[in-house]
């Protein structure tokens, strides 16, 4: 091969082009969004007819967040197409081992909603943390400090905030029945 074909190939093994994750993740989360914002939401979320201010509909929250995932996304898909991320030495190492990492993703999201009732939000928040930084192949002790604080506050941040009650757990509840 020639030099200028060499560079050529260089060149695109190190950047993944214009069709790359962002721009794909992007778009697909545009798609979603778009959904969610103009079908989900004014067929399955009814506005009481007394309701006197808009923020207190029943609505507000929902259209919040799928505008900001609708922006993110854009953003996300209109970086990834302008600038292409370059492939680090991670996808590479990712590329060898796939399988049992996708394994404990899919297990997480399995525990999360299976556990949910049984062990509570806090309990079924800290497994599915557990096995997500498993799968994210972190090995620092202080970095799992966060998968007992980060579900406890989130649920905290629900119960006492926003007045969304989350199930305390069954196992829970049994034991404080002993």
């Amino acid at each position: 091969m020639e030099k200028s074909e060499l560079q050529f190939v260089a060149a695109s093994e190190s950047h993944y082009g214009r069709c790359n994750p962002n721009s794909v993740l992007g778009c697909a989360f545009s798609i979603l969004a778009l959904g969610f914002l103009f079908y989900v939401i004014p067929a399955h979320i009814e506005i009481p007819g007394q309701m006197q201010h808009p923020l207190l509909s029943p609505r507000f929250l929902p259209q919040l967040a799928g505008w900001l995932v609708l922006v993110l996304s854009l953003i996300l898909m209109i970086d990834g197409l302008v600038t292409p991320p370059k492939r680090s030495e991670a996808d590479e190492f990712r590329r060898g081992v796939p399988i049992m990492r996708q394994v404990l993703m899919v297990a997480a999201g399995v525990v999360y909603v299976l556990f949910f009732e049984e062990l509570g939000a806090i309990g079924s928040g800290f497994l599915a943390s557990v096995l997500l930084f498993l799968a994210s192949d972190l090995r620092n002790i202080w970095v799992y400090a966060l998968a007992i604080i980060f579900p406890a506050i989130v649920t905290l941040l629900f119960i006492y905030v926003l007045n969304v009650p989350l199930p305390p757990g069954t196992l829970w509840e049994s034991l404080s029945l002993i």
